[in-house]
């Protein structure tokens, strides 16, 4: 396969989620307003509660078993990785900019944290079926794809609520003003609010754009069981033969859920496309910080990001399969966690920056997306 026919199988599914996203930020304009403050609210409790549960216990009852999780062990370490080496290049980017405490925290969430959820969801098994595609069967590879990026979504998510919550509540605490302001609040748990990196701010607090009142904050730790859940009842063979596997007596519990799930990706694009018009408003982000966070999401961690997987593939820990290599490098390529944004709606620090910096990845992140998913290819197929 040549480099143009690669370069259009990468840039089709990227070209799907920028188009889902427009629609979602022309819909939360003020002058159609069907996706404004008070609909998102209502549309993220939706895929908080119901939707997202339901895609997450399908996929990963449906995709992982006892031998996908040992022979995928490499993949959690590889997330892991992705973290460490982002906050480290976070940590210089501060240092370089001089970037501001209170913003400090934002900074190394955005470097650390990846969007390893629906990005994955829809990337992944969208190259699969593109009839030029180097991975082979569509069917196999689609299988395959969906496993690897519902792994993904659910060990992402409890990086980022474990270690990526801590470091920015951490710059936030640390702040005079929000000393001032929230001196007699409690710290939010992040333990209540394990969910997936699709879940966008305002599932979390909705903060009206006329005003600064908080609506009540939904607590659950509904995310968190429902990833154990789905790993039970793909694990253990029993619970298989009665739910999963065709013939299964209880089988149309599970395509219930399946099918309640497929709602959950274009629900959540279209509110990441709706969250991203906070980004157009100004703040005093400084440009600087923009221009690096940009620079280590979408070119050094990238670049790293080929050098650990080769490293893995030498070593024999990173499998045979071209597939999978791909997903592990392409977890160094994506955008920010929006799930950063809900954690500065919590502590009501940085909202408007964290959003701008969330509008230039993404945009930025809608071509070189493609320029490395083509890259990936080529040095794995």
């Amino acid at each position: 396969m040549g480099f143009l026919d690669m370069f259009v199988v990468a840039l089709m599914p990227v070209l799907k989620v920028l188009l889902v996203t427009a629609v979602g930020l022309l819909l939360a304009m003020e002058k159609i307003d069907l996706l404004g403050p008070e609909a998102r609210n209502y549309l993220n409790k939706i895929v908080f509660y119901v939707l997202s549960p339901s895609l997450l216990v399908s996929n990963l009852a449906d995709t992982i078993t006892y031998n996908s999780v040992v022979t995928l062990w490499f993949m959690p370490l590889n997330i892991l990785l992705t973290f460490i080496i982002g906050s480290a290049l976070g940590l210089v980017l501060i240092k370089v900019t001089k970037t501001p405490e209170h913003l400090r925290g934002i900074v190394i969430g955005c470097c650390s944290a990846g969007n390893l959820g629906n990005l994955l969801l829809i990337l992944v098994p969208a190259v699969c079926e593109q009839s030029n595609s180097p991975f082979g069967d569509s069917s196999t590879c689609s299988t395959n794809a969906v496993a690897y990026a519902s792994l993904s979504m659910a060990v992402a998510a409890i990086y980022t609520w474990s270690y990526s919550y801590a470091v920015v509540s951490a710059y936030a605490i640390k702040s005079p003003e929000h000393k001032s302001t929230h001196s007699s609040e409690e710290a939010p748990d992040p333990s209540s609010d394990s969910c997936t990196e699709a879940l966008l701010p305002s599932s979390y607090s909705q903060i009206s754009e006329e005003s600064s009142v908080q609506v009540e904050l939904p607590l659950t730790n509904s995310g968190e069981r429902t990833k154990i859940i789905g790993f039970i009842f793909g694990i253990v063979s029993p619970i298989r033969k009665v739910l999963i596997d065709d013939s299964a007596p209880l089988h149309v519990i599970y395509t219930s859920a399946a099918f309640i799930g497929e709602a959950a990706i274009p629900c959540m694009t279209l509110i990441m496309g709706a969250n991203l018009l906070k980004g157009l408003k100004r703040s005093e982000v400084n440009l600087l910080v923009i221009i690096g966070v940009v620079a280590v999401r979408n070119i050094f961690l990238p670049l790293l990001g080929i050098g650990v997987t080769k490293a893995a593939y030498h070593f024999g820990m990173a499998g045979s399969d071209s597939l999978y290599q791909f997903v592990l490098m392409l977890q160094y390529a994506v955008p920010p966690a929006f799930n950063v944004g809900v954690m500065t709606q919590l502590f009501q620090r940085g909202q408007g920056e964290t959003s701008i910096i969330m509008l230039w990845t993404y945009a930025v992140a809608s071509i070189s997306l493609t320029l490395w998913s083509t890259l990936f290819m080529s040095l794995v197929a």
